[in-house]
């Protein structure tokens, strides 16, 4: 029978606005799950400030105060989603036989905990969370967010459709994940890549509880670009073939331009030779933009600089034996 210690990671960044009712969800959650033995009673919760500039990380002092089921990770400064959620899973993989991340604005469905430790139960190392559909979202969030799954899967990420951060992992599957050493992070990307036996669960994604979102078109944009970059050496490769694609019309017009010579048709002007230039400048300018992010990304890497800096761990007091006298 496998271990039944759950810890659920939540990167917490300015959600002083929604960790009281997150909280109190969970912590419902927890103790129903704890009843009927689906988790143990060791399970804990645990909340991840990622450098927040509110009373975040007050909060989580005082939610674990009142109760030890909570407990938190305070990194030494702003890492980002990615960095957060990482230095939780690292931190608790010593203390729990699965972990399930999530975000701290409880659009995930919890409900979908109960399948996923069922899941985890039948053997499965890693259960992905993911929408059933995205009548919620807008248009433009529903189309770009289509484009951006169908976009990473031909460039080469393995990606799982309309699945964020929302999954659990057992320990075995953590310990998979720490041998991942690059500084530049895209687990929805590096985590297909561990392996092992892996399911679904569908779930109805909901409305934000209280604050704003963390995610706005500029930041999913870098997110985008971050994650094909990160695990895709395809856009290199297209720079290549278009490369090709240019030497090859050029060739062509070539030829064209000695033909309309011989025959008397060429008409003098610069408009296609400006044309031309801005068109080859504008590829040349992007072509080097490209190579420049992956050479950016491996000096990144060479630098072998830490992830995350924990400030603070709250740990449960460890009891204290009775010494015969």
């Amino acid at each position: 029978m496998r271990g039944n210690v759950l810890y659920t990671v939540i990167p917490c960044y300015n959600e002083e606005e929604a960790l009281p009712e997150t909280a109190r969800q969970l912590g419902e959650k927890y103790a129903a799950l704890i009843s009927s033995g689906a988790i143990s009673g060791k399970s804990r919760i645990a909340f991840v400030n990622d450098g927040s500039k509110d009373r975040t990380w007050e909060l989580i002092c005082a939610l674990h105060q009142e109760n030890a089921l909570f407990t938190g990770i305070n990194l030494s400064r702003n890492r980002g989603h990615q960095n957060a959620l990482l230095a939780g899973l690292m931190t608790v993989r010593g203390h729990a036989d699965m972990v399930i991340s999530m975000d701290a604005d409880l659009q995930d469905d919890i409900g979908a905990m109960d399948e996923m430790i069922a899941k985890y139960a039948d053997g499965c190392d890693v259960v992905y969370g993911v929408r059933s559909s995205r009548r919620k979202d807008s248009f433009f969030k529903r189309f770009t967010a289509e484009v951006f799954y169908r976009l990473m899967n031909r460039l080469g990420a393995n990606t799982v459709f309309n699945h964020a951060d929302y999954r659990l992992l057992s320990r075995r599957a953590l310990d998979g994940l720490a041998e991942f050493k690059e500084v530049n992070l895209f687990l929805r990307g590096i985590v297909p890549m561990i392996g092992y036996r892996s399911d679904t669960v569908l779930y109805e994604r909901g409305e934000r509880l209280a604050g704003e979102s963390k995610y706005p078109l500029k930041k999913m944009l870098s997110f985008a670009f971050e994650g094909v970059t990160s695990l895709s050496t395809k856009p290199i490769r297209m720079i290549t073939a278009l490369g090709f694609l240019i030497f090859f019309v050029s060739i062509i017009m070539l030829i064209i331009f000695i033909v309309q010579f011989f025959m008397g048709l060429t008409v003098p002007g610069w408009a296609s030779v400006i044309v031309s230039l801005w068109a080859i400048g504008g590829l040349l300018m992007l072509a080097v933009g490209i190579v420049g992010e992956y050479i950016g990304k491996i000096y990144l890497e060479t630098k072998a600089r830490p992830r995350f800096l924990i400030a603070d761990f709250l740990e449960d007091e460890p009891e204290k034996e009775e010494q015969d006298v």
